[in-house]
């Protein structure tokens, strides 16, 4: 299994990812962390690397925020899952909906059922179904108020933001399935169910240990969701701080104005269904600029619909991987910040309305 997902690193479009073997510096030491706390050399992560400390945000965001935490790992999953699915990107929904309920039903139950971290043999009875995650995957989306701390509370927002980041990546970066195209189809539901049993949490994993990768950095105030647990807001400051830096080299600065203006005003919802709006919204910068604008538009506000001549035209004055990577995380990043603070919001006011 671990050489099938090996090779899904193929599957990685329009940049080349750094292979494993070759990797050296920041990229080899996120690779190693990586393969070791995740299980995989995951191409969600992987496909960053042309761009070494975006590729350490991605990675540090993951890590703090999916792997390790107070909440159950159940809970944190089912926030991804439904976060993914909200979002169109039928990779990530298939890879974590695949976790859940290995989680929810597996061999694994007491990681489903303790805090997300422990070990279950085998040969061992398996305990009682603990609660439902489903409340956690509703209050992500803004369905139900769930009473929880501030820390549980900063722990699955970081993962709901993680998410709104990494599908957007995802839809520009990667095909539809974590397997690769040339598995047959009778093969693949089996495949798919494995790929959950696979990438089961099966140790204890130390919090913070991704922090050293990026330097310290302020928490900023559209990320006041993460307050609440030192280790999520430290990662998540490091990795706004990395992506910024990363959008002021690739991103003109007219088209990060336009796209913030437009994102300042956005409701959440796809713009769609058409793609008009977005060549409408850049038509004012120009021949030169318009092509980032619409990528990163598109990119932001409805990633599923980014095709390969977004790229190619973004890439005919930009061509190197590295510029396209640094593009795209700002736009994501952009995008799931404003999602995050929008979740915040909401959720401050349904606990003033509904105290537990």
């Amino acid at each position: 299994m671990k050489r099938l997902l090996r090779r899904s690193l193929r599957q990685v479009r329009h940049v080349r990812p750094v292979p494993a073997g070759s990797a050296g510096g920041l990229v080899a030491v996120v690779y190693a962390q990586l393969e070791g706390d995740f299980g995989m050399l995951a191409p969600p992560v992987a496909l960053h690397s042309p761009a070494p400390e975006v590729l350490a945000a991605s990675w540090m965001t993951l890590r703090e925020s999916l792997l390790v935490g107070t909440t159950r790992r159940v809970d944190r999953e089912a926030v991804a899952a439904a976060v993914s699915e909200a979002n169109s990107c039928p990779y990530c929904v298939e890879v974590h909906t695949s976790t859940l309920r290995t989680l929810s039903t597996g061999r694994n139950a007491t990681a489903a059922n303790g805090d997300g971290n422990g070990r279950a043999d085998d040969s061992s009875p398996r305990p009682a179904p603990g609660p439902s995650p489903r409340p956690a995957a509703a209050w992500a989306l803004q369905d139900e108020p769930m009473p929880c701390t501030a820390e549980e509370a900063a722990e699955l927002a970081g993962v709901a933001v993680t998410f709104h980041y990494l599908n957007r990546m995802v839809n520009v970066f990667l095909e539809d399935s974590v397997l690769p195209s040339e598995v047959p189809a009778v093969l693949r539901g089996a495949l798919s169910d494995r790929i959950g049993r696979f990438l089961r949490p099966n140790a204890v994993l130390p919090p913070g240990r991704s922090l050293r990768l990026l330097p310290e950095a302020v928490l900023p105030a559209d990320m006041a969701w993460a307050a609440g647990s030192p280790p999520v807001a430290d990662a998540f400051a490091r990795a706004a701080a990395a992506i910024d830096a990363a959008g002021r080299r690739a991103v003109p600065r007219p088209v990060r104005d336009l796209v913030t203006g437009v994102l300042d005003e956005w409701d959440g919802r796809p713009p769609g269904p058409s793609r008009a709006w977005a060549h409408e919204a850049a038509a004012g910068l120009g021949d030169d600029l318009a092509p980032a604008a619409v990528l990163t538009l598109l990119t932001a506000m409805a990633s599923y619909q980014v095709v390969p001549s977004d790229v190619a035209a973004f890439r005919a004055t930009r061509p190197d991987d590295r510029t396209l990577v640094e593009a795209t995380a700002w736009a994501s990043l952009t995008a799931a910040r404003r999602l995050g603070a929008r979740l915040w919001d909401w959720h401050l006011s349904s606990t003033e309305r509904h105290p537990s």
